[in-house]
């Protein structure tokens, strides 16, 4: 039976990747911070799907816990076949901040981890099959801030990795994912009454586009055609077009939470998905 290893997936789209495995009769290895939502996820993936599931607990912004993750992955003894890089936060902390903490713990979740996880399951299937699926955002298309730089580099290194293996039988899928009804953005206090009702998407369409799309060896995921279709937008208008809408993104984002737009404030979504 093939494994899948899942990080941040107690939650949102990471805790649909893992129902959406377990239900097509994947095993799963769980990462995330919280023993207890672990042992809960865990405990109904099985009794709902009849599969093993695996825990580990891990914060990926400690870099000794990113190295127990990726020696589980390279466990030959029991191999991992498909890897998701989910594990992620949101964040509003300015650019300029003389306090950089908040952009070290969010580079080392969002990048650091994925590229150390990445490599990892890249060496573990060599000569064999496997799949490698990072998250992004497709914020990689606009400049929306520091959380849409860590995005469109988890993009570019998903892209310079899939050219890497090319040749061998390990895919890899980036998904770019627009705005997704989950606890997620209640903790990065965006509310769902200041976007309009037709750009948000359910999680389980999110997943399942996901992995349909790795199963073809897609390399870059958009899910849902409306997104698909404002990505063709984001990547052919003019730059500076494009930086006009994020300063408006931008400005509507922080109206909705005066709090978290003083630079240097760590936002309260610290973690989000690491949970």
């Amino acid at each position: 039976m093939a494994t899948a290893l899942v990080t941040g997936g107690t939650s949102g789209i990471g805790a649909e990747f893992a129902r959406q495995l377990a239900a097509s009769g994947y095993d799963l290895v769980l990462v995330a911070r919280n023993p207890d939502r672990l042992a809960s996820a865990a405990e109904r993936l099985h009794a709902d799907a009849g599969i093993n599931v695996e825990t580990i607990s891990a914060d990926l912004s400690d870099r000794a816990d990113v190295a127990r993750v990726a020696a589980r992955i390279e466990d030959a003894e029991h191999p991992i076949d498909l890897l998701v890089n989910n594990a992620g936060e949101g964040f509003r902390t300015a650019l300029a901040s003389a306090d950089v903490t908040a952009h070290e713990h969010a580079f080392d979740v969002m990048c650091r981890a994925v590229l150390v996880l990445g490599g990892a399951a890249a060496r573990a299937m060599s000569g064999r099959r496997g799949t490698i699926i990072n998250i992004s955002s497709l914020q990689t298309y606009l400049a929306t801030g520091a959380y849409a730089a860590n995005k469109a580099w988890v993009t570019a290194y998903s892209q310079s990795l899939a050219v890497e293996l090319r040749g061998t039988e390990i895919g890899v899928t980036v998904v770019l994912p627009g705005w997704v009804r989950t606890e997620w953005h209640e903790r990065a206090g965006v509310r769902r009454s200041s976007l309009p009702g037709f750009l948000w998407t359910q999680p389980e369409a999110v997943v399942r586009i996901a992995l349909r799309d790795a199963r073809r060896g897609k390399v870059v995921c958009i899910p849902t055609v409306r997104y698909r279709v404002l990505g063709w937008f984001a990547r052919h208008l003019p730059n500076a077009a494009v930086r006009r809408i994020s300063a408006g993104i931008s400005s509507g984002r922080d109206e909705a939470s005066p709090s978290d737009s003083a630079g240097g404030a760590e936002s309260s979504a610290m973690k989000a998905d690491t949970a």
